[in-house]
């Protein structure tokens, strides 16, 4: 058996990396609460926030040693981060009014339609890809619905910004199958 001559951080150099990033966007309300009353978590913030950095840490994690292809990889990142995005900006602040508006549940909904057709595609790039455009319409729906049409014209804006994660995510599935 033979020896991998990289030392242990120059091989998981990106594990290292992002494991790092999220330790220290966890911490950084921590830090700040430390040189302002501006900025207030609880305990439940800071386990909801390690939650979620890890369910979409491991999430990645397994993607990458699942798939070979850079393009899935990607394609699988931009869908992990659109996910986040929606689930990190509705528990923060709503992105239809505020977070206490009961059209945010609905974007909740785009993530299962994700996790869905990825479950139903099998994982298949061709399937994710297509999983993927039929979130991006749900959330542009949502937000031209509820937010352009329903009087929240910047989160409407937002969130159909934010959708663009789920056409990159489509666009990269679509170039791994071929």
């Amino acid at each position: 058996m033979t020896q991998n001559p990289r030392p242990f951080w120059r091989r998981n150099l990106w594990r290292i990396l992002g494991w790092g990033c999220a330790a220290a966007l966890i911490l950084t309300p921590l830090v700040a609460m430390q040189f302002t009353d501006e900025v207030h978590w609880t305990g439940s913030d800071f386990l909801f926030a390690i939650i979620v950095f890890g369910t979409v840490g491991l999430l990645f994690e397994l993607s990458v040693r699942l798939f070979p292809d850079y393009f899935y990889r990607a394609g699988m990142g931009c869908a992990l981060l659109a996910s986040f995005m929606i689930v990190w900006a509705n528990a923060a602040v709503g992105m239809i009014g505020n977070e206490d508006n009961p059209i945010n549940l609905l974007f909740f909904g785009v993530v299962l339609i994700a996790l869905t057709g990825a479950i139903i595609a099998r994982f298949r790039a061709q399937g994710m890809a297509l999983a993927m455009l039929v979130a991006l319409i749900t959330q542009i729906s949502i937000a031209t619905i509820f937010g352009l049409l329903g009087g929240d014209p910047r989160g409407g804006i937002f969130s159909i910004l934010l959708s663009s994660l789920w056409l990159l995510a489509a666009a990269l599935f679509k170039a791994s199958r071929r």
